[in-house]
This record gives structure tokens, sequence and C-alpha cells, in this order.
């Protein structure tokens, strides 16, 4: 029994699948990275303040949990939270105010 040298279309085709899987194997481990380089930022980052950096403490506003610096007093509103306030405030100043962020 004699061995047969691979066609050019056979190596072809076996060429372009360890290609495809080398890029699929490169696009998981770029993705895992990417991921894991997200949760150090985010722990490094979380409950600080933007500003100053310095330590932020939740503060309950109506059915709204507002972030506010310990050092600088800033204030910080999470995405939608200065909707939910809208919502719950009459005509007011500070209604009037706030619509500026919107």
């Amino acid at each position: 029994m004699t061995l047969q040298k691979p066609s050019d279309k056979e190596e072809e085709y076996f060429a372009r699948k360890e290609y495809e899987r080398l890029k699929a194997l490169a696009e998981e481990q770029a993705k895992q990275e990417a991921e894991k380089e997200r949760k150090e930022r985010q722990a490094l980052h979380y409950m600080h303040c933007p500003k100053c950096g310095g330590d932020l403490v939740e503060i309950a506003y109506r059915e709204v949990h507002i972030d506010k610096c310990t050092s600088c007093a800033g204030i910080w509103l999470d995405a939608g939270e200065l909707e939910t306030i809208l919502e719950t405030e009459d005509n007011s100043l500070v209604k009037r105010i706030l619509k500026v962020f919107q």
C-alpha cells in the first residue's frame, strides 16, 4: 500500500481550516483578555469619584440611590437615575434645573 501525496486543493483546504481555527482561537483569547482588563479596571475604579478619586457613598433620594463623594461632595448619577428623579418631581425649580441635563 502506497500513500499518495495530498493534492493542492486538499492542502489548501486544510491550511484554510487551520487558519480559521487559529483565528477563532486568537479572537477568543482577545475577548477573554479584554474582559479580564475590564474587570481589573472596574475593581480599581468602582465606587471612586471620577473627579478626585475619593470614596463614593450611596445616598437614597426618593427611589434613586445617588453616589456622593466623601472628599469633594460631588454628586454622581448612574444611567437612568436623572430621568427617575424628574418623573418623581413636581413642577419645581429642581425639575427645571435638571431638565438642562437631559
